[in-house]
């Protein structure tokens, strides 16, 4: 389950997404989102999932790794639907004692799980396709008119940029101390769920202490190199835009235009 967890990681290879300028692969995939819920119409959903194919393709990530990022999530999409399921009151299909599944709650939950999955899957590949530090100058780059009224961008797109980073080495950690517990004895299977729940503090507290001393470190590295916020600082690769960023640009809008026409215009709404 450890391995599966593939958020914040970058997949290193060469591919027209990777090559994008981070702004455009940052606006692209804040059109994705809102268009996933801008309507609930199937040729949307069609559409979204078309786009999100074409765009998994072009980046040369293997469909299977981006996948694998689902796991950790299955439990909260099937926490999710299951409540759709019970509690959305509609025409009755099934009754089973005090519960009834509704013909809205099926509809309901069928399209919130597949709003979830899609939502993961196409702001996973923000990630893959893209490193942090490009994440932190394209959010620093595009959100950098709000400094105009005293908002820390470059603050708060390197603490995102360090939480993304954080997360791939604090797993990795973990890993390495459960397999040391394991060394030791500790079983983590056997029992009921408080001796599970007792078994788990082995590994929270070195956890804890580990990300604590990342911090740390990372705090006094910044500091020995003079970091004092984004002010005044410049950039070793500045953002510049090229032919292929207008192209991605234009595709974006005349996507989000089709999408608009699909979902409140088109005879298939």
């Amino acid at each position: 389950m450890l391995r599966d967890v593939t958020i914040g990681q970058y997949y290193k290879t060469d591919s027209v997404i990777h090559r994008l300028d981070p702004r455009v692969k940052l606006f692209g995939t804040m059109i994705y989102v809102i268009t996933l819920f801008m309507h609930r119409s199937p040729a949307m959903y069609v559409m979204s999932l078309i786009f999100l194919i074409g765009m998994i393709a072009l980046s040369k990530v293997p469909f299977s790794y981006i996948v694998k990022g689902l796991k950790p999530i299955v439990v909260i999409l099937i926490f999710s639907m299951a409540m759709n399921l019970i509690f959305i009151s509609g025409n009755v299909l099934v009754a089973i004692g005090p519960i009834h599944i509704t013909d809205a709650g099926v509809e309901t939950a069928i399209y919130l799980g597949t709003r979830l999955v899609m939502l993961v899957l196409g702001t996973s590949l923000l990630t893959f396709t893209t490193t942090p530090n490009q994440l932190t100058d394209g959010l620093d780059k595009s959100l950098g008119f709000l400094n105009k009224v005293k908002v820390p961008v470059h603050e708060i797109a390197m603490m995102m940029s360090i939480a993304l980073r954080f997360i791939p080495v604090l797993t990795e950690e973990l890993d390495k101390i459960m397999k040391a517990q394991t060394a030791r004895g500790i079983d983590f299977e056997s029992g009921g769920l408080l001796q599970r729940i007792k078994s788990m503090v082995p590994i929270i507290v070195p956890l804890f202490l580990a990300a604590v001393r990342r911090a740390n470190d990372l705090a006094m590295a910044m500091e020995s190199r003079c970091y004092h916020g984004g002010e005044g600082r410049t950039k070793l690769k500045p953002l510049v835009y090229e032919k292929r960023d207008y192209a991605g640009y234009i595709f974006l809008f005349i996507f989000l235009a089709f999408m608009i026409y699909l979902g409140f215009f088109s005879p298939w709404r």
